[in-house]
């Protein structure tokens, strides 16, 4: 027997040896079953190609997997709305197929299915439709014909393994207007902004269409379509070939943990039965996301849903997905209430080994279509192997969320004194991810902007941002809100492990929550809009943080090796509050001392001269101006007469600052 080098590597798995072995087994069957006829899990994976509709020389082709069903008609505009014996389709035993010819259905036709099964009749929108629009006046979704010219791609996609830096975004609040945000807008007034700011990679959200706008895109109905809301497939196709061309990644927060409940506009109840796609019963409840959970174990879900994989990745060039609610996925239970204190929670029999299969298989097939594509497991359980590579016996995620690292920031914003941070804490959370995966460390996402929640600016500044963000207003709230804010970014940047991610808005601290328009607030977009404008109003001290986020992001760019190194722990001071780590070139020093100021504060260094590269408290930042930036500092050996002796440096460390220094 082979043992996999993750228990090798680590000993505390040896007792679950049966249980990890036993997956990866399960998994090597069930693609050999899945394969057995297509040959590849690529050729399996094109279901996309096949189901749906599809225009030959001479007809329209449209095919539906509804097993349940007893007849199925095509109903639309080219029908009036009506069940005609010409848009029947025949059963073909595993699928059902109508061919319509050319000339009665047209681009942008508007249309249905009328599904029957013993005992029952509804109108529902295709599985594998790409196209569906919303009716302004009756609100009514329908699937639609596109039929257009294929896009022309312009740029080539990176061909990079860089470490992902993450611009968190939503389409539809990227615009400061008391509307819907579209694709178009995104490309011309965000994708510059975004080069500009220096991050690497796009997370798109709320991309796979969903009918409540208010969901942030989390209750999928229509997995292959593009939401409309936003504009056209090519206006998509061309945000992310402009983004392409910036040198930008552009990646995709997919959902196949798990599914809308409505049924006329998903998959639910789709041939008149809750188990098509679904687990039967409560089973396929997920109660607590009041959505439906697929059932892994089915080969025609697990197909539909590689299929969906690949047609992102083929279709429109995505580099590759986010996983929403890895979590959910892995354990019968989600996860909720369970805690992961010891290996044994992750093999107790509660896992889902279907799930796990579809997600080693997902991330395989992934990356045969694209070898730089990334995933990422947005989990909190910490599963071993997870963010690891198969052949070290691991899922094959890329990178996972660190989910932790938020929790952490809130629960101390919350419950702590300034006074009683912990230095020691802050940065054995920041970095105690496993040592054989890659995470991707954040400070706040979405999770944090939604109303009921509050980022990390609302949390320090509150009300007082509404006030007193004038240049020309001292307060002394804002003063430890910026810098704390600006603290807490850096902090959690510079010790994260591989990668990191900010929530559109955030980086300049915007001052409002998320909320999308409801009866509850009038139908208002007031909330669901990101003020752009703060950052840009010489007035504001919006400016400040916006230009921090800037450089801070800059100076991990100009070291191209600054995530292959680990943050080093040089020095702490649990009393004083101050700590130091190295990474690469980089000396970074925090205090997170709110009342006491260091002069000459002095701790061991390698010998040299160092300049500051970066601080918190300058001018430009809106700092307090208490350092001296332009200060070359020179090491000292603590015993002059020992050629050995240790070097030491001394800084004027003033409070709640931080201080990057550059070794010459």
């Amino acid at each position: 027997m082979n043992i996999p080098e993750i228990i090798n590597n680590d000993p505390w798995l040896q007792p679950y040896k049966d249980a990890i072995i036993g997956r990866l087994d399960y998994t090597k069957k069930r693609e050999s079953e899945l394969t057995a006829e297509a040959g590849s899990l690529s050729d399996f994976a094109n279901g996309h190609l096949f189901f749906g509709y599809h225009k030959t020389e001479t007809h329209w082709v449209f095919r539906e997997w509804a097993p349940n069903a007893t007849n199925i008609c095509l109903i639309g505009d080219f029908s009036d709305w009506k069940e005609r014996v010409d848009f029947m389709f025949d059963n073909k035993e595993t699928y059902w197929e109508l061919l319509v010819p050319l000339e009665k259905i047209k681009h942008e036709d508007l249309y249905k299915l009328s599904i029957y099964w013993k005992g029952g009749h509804g109108d529902r929108i295709p599985a594998w439709t790409n196209r569906v629009t919303q009716d302004e006046e009756t609100k009514n979704f329908n699937a639609q014909i596109w039929d257009t010219k294929p896009y022309k791609w312009k740029h080539p996609i990176p061909q990079t393994h860089d470490a992902p830096l993450i611009y968190e975004a939503h389409v539809g609040m990227a615009t400061e207007e008391y509307n819907v945000g579209s694709y178009k807008d995104f490309t011309k007034k965000i994708l510059p902004k975004i080069k500009k700011d220096g991050y690497n990679t796009i997370q798109l959200m709320a991309i796979q269409e969903h009918p409540y706008y208010g969901s942030f895109g989390y209750h999928v109905s229509s997995l292959f379509a593009p939401s409309s809301r936003f504009g056209t497939p090519e206006e998509l196709k061309e945000l992310i070939d402009t983004a392409h061309g910036m040198g930008i990644r552009v990646i995709m927060d997919i959902v196949h943990s798990h599914a809308v409940k409505n049924e006329i506009e998903g998959l639910s109840k789709y041939d008149g039965t809750d188990y098509q796609f679904f687990h039967k019963g409560s089973k396929g409840n997920h109660d607590a996301w009041d959505s439906k959970c697929f059932d892994y174990g089915k080969n025609n879900v697990v197909h539909f849903l590689l299929s969906n994989c690949k047609y992102w990745i083929t279709e429109f060039k995505f580099d590759g997905y986010r996983f929403d609610g890895v979590t959910s996925m892995l354990f019968w239970d989600h996860g909720l209430g369970r805690s992961f204190d010891t290996y044994e929670r992750y093999y107790d029999g509660g896992q889902d080994g279907d799930a796990i299969t579809y997600l080693i298989l997902a991330n395989k097939l992934i990356h045969e279509c694209n070898e730089y594509a990334i995933t990422i497991a947005e989990d909190v359980s910490g599963m071993p192997g997870l963010a690891a590579p198969l052949s070290y016996g691991g899922y094959d995620f890329n990178y996972r969320l660190s989910m932790g690292v938020p929790d952490f920031w809130i629960k101390l914003l919350k419950e702590k004194r300034d006074e009683d941070w912990h230095v020691g804490a802050i940065f054995h959370e920041l970095t105690q991810a496993r040592f054989d995966e890659k995470v991707i460390s954040y400070a706040e996402s979405h999770d944090q902007a939604l109303v009921g929640d509050k980022t990390i600016a609302f949390r320090l500044m509150d009300k007082e941002m509404y006030f007193s963000m004038h240049v020309a207003y001292p307060s002394l709230v804002i003063d430890r809100g910026m810098a704390l804010h600006k603290a807490i970014r850096l902090i959690t940047l510079t010790t994260a492990q591989n990668g990191y991610l900010n929530f559109m808005g955030n980086e300049f601290g915007h001052p409002e929550w998320i909320d999308f328009p409801r009866s509850g607030n009038n139908w208002s977009y007031h909330y669901a809009r990101r003020q752009w404008s703060l950052q840009n109003d010489e007035n504001l001290r919006y400016k400040f943080l916006s230009d921090f986020d800037k450089d801070m992001i800059a100076l991990v760019n100009k070291d191209s090796h600054f995530f292959d190194n680990k943050a080093e722990f040089v020095f702490e001071n649990v009393q004083d509050q101050i700590l130091i780590f190295q990474r690469g070139e980089f000396l970074f020093i925090f205090s997170f001392n709110p009342t006491q100021s260091f002069p000459d504060y002095s701790f061991p260094v390698s010998p040299g001269t160092y300049s500051t590269a970066l601080t918190i408290d300058s001018a430009k930042y809106g700092g307090l101006q208490r350092i001296d930036e332009k200060m070359k500092h020179e090491t000292y050996p603590l015993y002059p007469d020992n050629e050995l002796s240790e070097h030491h440096i001394k800084l004027y460390i003033p409070t709640q600052t931080a201080i990057v220094l550059k070794k010459k």
